[in-house]
């Protein structure tokens, strides 16, 4: 049997409610900054719920030239975007004599649904022959993995992860059994999204998902394992990760922010949108990543939590992580970032694991924040309201998705004397 290779996370890249790099999306994330506002990107006055986490500030034209980003959907723009961030943290070269080994995985759950709802009122009022030419290829949902492809040369395996709020995660653990496996040395991996439209806002708000309480009150709308959540609130915005085989990030003398070990996916094979009773479908992907993992609860510091501030979500995901961890559960810290950035669907895998990864690399756990009123079934330790300077050794990345989709991550700190740079 071939020995499994060793992976480890060299670059980051992330666009985000609260951040357009990973600098800003750090700091936004420790300093407990809010992302959630009314909606800026269409009139949402008539609509049920009038918030959303969105990117501001967001130019595309500093990463792909304007023609290029008039052909491009905003989730690719993102995609795309964020994965040169990566490559750039990691200062690696994509070339003749590796592009074949370098691969692409960028999840997304909706994608160009923007395009087609624009398209749609084309059609409807101007007629078929007046529809887009690139309507299809901006509107399809590989098109963040096939287009940063292109802008970055990587030829080797691409695909995209469609689970809805575990695509992203989805991709990042599908990118870490490619390398383990050997058939790649590198993947650029991750989620993206944006989905903040007219019908996507419509269509959450009628299946009751939102969070509608708080239209005039957006600061405190999305809280997460507070007795009074009633809600996830829409994010968009993308986050992206650089996984390269240990042995090359050592031979070129790279920096490693933490290594990738685990990866657990599991389905509920119960309800289209909710959570089985008692998350025993998170428990088993939770466990599976710490089998595969090679580790055991008590060696887990940190988890980002799926957290998405719906009353089923939130008891649910506590009551898988005390069915995973038994008695380690109440002396692990867990936060949910969504509380700061909205729930980017697809897109929420990639910039969570940005998240973990960095927890690792720095020992620093980022808060829950409006957790003011603790729910009772909710009651771990969920970092309410202020970041939390600790050792993070080992930490894991949750993410559940409608269909039943359930992926948990597993991350550890990289220890050795001889790599060149070692993040911690």
């Amino acid at each position: 049997m071939t020995s499994r290779k060793q992976v480890v996370v060299t670059g980051l890249g992330a666009i985000t409610p609260i951040g357009n790099t990973l600098a800003e999306y750090w700091e936004g994330l420790l300093s407990g900054r809010n992302g959630i506002g009314e909606i800026a990107l269409f009139d949402a006055s008539s609509h049920k719920c009038r918030i959303a986490g969105e990117v501001k500030g967001y130019n595309p034209l500093e990463y792909m030239k304007e023609k290029e980003a008039k052909r491009m959907s905003r989730f690719a723009q993102f995609g795309v975007s964020a994965s040169k961030q990566a490559i750039s943290d990691a200062q690696f070269e994509i070339n003749d004599l590796n592009a074949e080994q370098v691969g692409v995985i960028i999840g997304t759950g909706i994608g160009g649904l923007k395009v087609l709802e624009d398209q749609q009122e084309v059609y409807l009022t101007k007629g078929p022959d007046r529809c887009s030419a690139f309507m299809i290829p901006m509107m399809i949902a590989n098109m963040a993995a096939g287009l940063t492809a292109i802008h970055t040369g990587a030829k080797g395996p691409n695909t995209c992860s469609v689970t809805a709020c575990a695509a992203g995660s989805h991709a990042i653990g599908d990118a870490f059994r490619l390398i383990q496996s050997g058939l790649a040395q590198a993947m650029i991996c991750g989620g993206t999204e944006a989905a903040v439209t007219p019908l996507s806002v419509a269509g959450f708000a009628s299946a009751k998902a939102l969070c509608t309480s708080k239209n005039s009150d957006p600061a405190h709308a999305s809280r997460p394992f507070d007795v009074t959540r009633d809600g996830f609130v829409l994010g968009e915005g993308t986050g992206i990760l650089l996984l390269e085989e240990l042995e090359h990030a050592r031979q070129r003398n790279a920096k490693i922010y933490a290594e990738i070990v685990g990866y657990g996916m599991t389905c509920d094979a119960y309800h289209m949108t909710a959570p089985v009773p008692g998350g025993t479908g998170a428990a088993r992907a939770i466990e599976l990543a710490l089998k595969d993992a090679g580790l055991t609860p008590e060696m887990i510091s940190y988890i980002n939590a799926h957290g998405t501030s719906t009353p089923a979500n939130d008891s649910t995901e506590t009551a898988a992580i005390k069915s995973a961890l038994g008695e380690s559960a109440y002396k692990v810290a867990i936060s949910s970032t969504k509380s700061m950035t909205g729930h980017l669907l697809g897109g929420s895998g990639g910039i969570e694991a940005v998240a973990t990864v960095m927890a690792i690399a720095h020992d620093r756990v980022p808060p829950t924040i409006n957790l003011e009123h603790p729910d009772p079934e909710c009651d771990l330790d969920y970092v309410p309201n202020q970041s939390r300077e600790m050792p993070v050794e080992a930490a894991l990345s949750n993410s559940f998705g409608f269909g039943g989709h359930n992926v948990t991550l597993a991350f550890k700190k990289y220890h050795s004397d001889s790599v060149g740079e070692v993040l911690i």
